[in-house]
């Protein structure tokens, strides 16, 4: 579980297929402090850990399996890509966020962004079939980033991201056409199945 509040940028340092996608991810966390078989987020994508280093920096390995590859951008991460990183809630954590699970719904496409004072107002595609879960002044998560709806449409939405955001993020350098992860708010994924069930 995890909040949508990103951590670091991290960076793909290394990448080979053997059956599935093997990633090694350079990171500036600590990683003696991340055991084996612990979840991060990559870019919204929860990712089982399956070995850490410290030679040339630190970094964290993952394996992507074909499902994910299908249904996320990771199927299109080549070696230098910078990727949003959080690492898992803990019980008594400040939940600054919302509610993230690091299961991606599917991808989107930045429209435009367009400066709006300070802040950038980012205008995304969504398939249609998650439109209905997109509320504005309700949550989504951008490539892990949790962010509120300003507007929502048929089939996209928009959202504005300050400047710390845009520096904290990968959020800032999107172009128009950028793939990006969206996964749902859960509580919304819930009310809709109530709905449905009624």
């Amino acid at each position: 579980m995890f909040t949508g509040i990103v951590t670091d940028i991290g960076e793909v340092i290394e990448m080979r297929e053997a059956g599935d996608r093997h990633l090694r991810i350079g990171t500036c966390y600590d990683v003696a402090s991340i055991p084996t078989g612990a979840s991060i987020a990559c870019s919204g994508i929860c990712l089982t850990v399956v070995e850490t280093g410290s030679g040339n920096g630190s970094w964290f390995a993952v394996t992507a399996s074909a499902e994910t590859l299908a249904r996320s951008t990771a199927g299109s991460w080549k070696v230098g890509r910078r990727i949003n990183l959080e690492r898992p809630l803990k019980v008594g954590d400040e939940l600054g966020g919302h509610i993230v699970t690091g299961h991606v719904d599917g991808v989107g496409r930045l429209v435009s962004a367009k400066p709006e004072g300070e802040s950038l107002r980012l205008l995304f595609d969504a398939p249609q079939p998650l439109m209905r879960y997109i509320a504005e002044k309700g949550s989504v998560a951008v490539d892990g980033v949790s962010l509120t709806v300003n507007e929502a449409g048929k089939d996209r939405f928009g959202v504005n991201i300050i400047p710390f955001t845009q520096r904290m993020t990968t959020l800032g350098v999107l172009k128009p056409g950028d793939g990006v992860n969206l996964e749902i708010d859960v509580l919304a994924r819930y009310v809709a199945r109530m709905e449905e069930m009624r």
